[in-house]
């Protein structure tokens, strides 16, 4: 069973964090929102307190929806998006929110918004080298709020992910399409993207659009939930 923490009242809300991360990296938005939801933070499998869990994509969703609290809000960043574009496909929420997140993350001949699979993949073996170090780097060029970046990087000391895990969801991340899925969600949605982020890059605005759901772009990086102007 995977680790849930819950806090608030209200609405249901159900936060998933990215890839290496942990359910804490969601403390401070929590505690701004918990008198407005019912907040539930989840740290994927393999991630902070949560055990590993084997397979994929329909695996870590299957595990996720086994904790799921009844037709909620759910909010995925980064990798935790895509696995919200897959949950939001089998069961029942009531709006998803996607910050910094892609139904689909590497560009290929049919999709120009990703971001080259090689690259991509050697940041992510650079991060793995060192995770916690990589981490802390990588959140570092995201604000420049020294108490917000305090306060991450504690939450990077004290809850790792696996191999296992970072594995699986680098595997996720390189080699799932979910556009089509995506373009058939019928509720809900708000994407929130970063002007200087380098991982989804701001142009998938353009798409978003066409679609169409509600966007909204911050002078911010990967990490849109740093910006002084964020708002669920």
């Amino acid at each position: 069973m995977l680790y849930k923490r819950t806090i608030g009242s209200g609405k249901d809300l159900v936060l998933l964090h990215g890839w290496g991360f942990s359910s804490a990296l969601f403390d401070d938005l929590a505690q701004r929102y918990k008198r407005r939801y019912r907040i539930t933070t989840i740290d994927l499998p393999g991630h902070g307190h949560s055990p590993d869990v084997g397979g994929g994509l329909e695996e870590w969703c299957c595990a996720i929806i086994k904790i799921l609290p009844k037709n909620p809000i759910l909010l995925g960043w980064s990798l935790g998006g895509l696995l919200g574009i897959h949950i939001a496909a089998q069961l029942p929420i009531s709006r998803l929110i996607l910050l910094a997140s892609t139904p689909k993350f590497v560009q290929d001949d049919n999709w120009k918004y990703g971001i080259d699979a090689n690259n991509f993949q050697q940041f992510a073996n650079t991060l793995k080298i060192d995770l916690a170090k990589g981490l802390k780097r990588f959140v570092s060029l995201q604000s420049a709020d020294k108490a917000k970046l305090v306060q991450l990087n504690l939450s990077i000391d004290t809850f790792s992910a696996t191999t296992q895990a970072l594995n699986q969801g680098l595997e996720i991340l390189l080699n799932n399409d979910l556009v089509e899925e995506f373009k058939q969600l019928n509720l809900p949605i708000k994407v929130i993207l970063g002007k200087r982020d380098t991982l989804v890059r701001p142009q998938i605005l353009n798409w978003y659009a066409k679609i169409p759901v509600s966007t909204q772009l911050l002078d911010t990086g990967h990490i849109p939930f740093l910006h002084k102007d964020f708002k669920l």
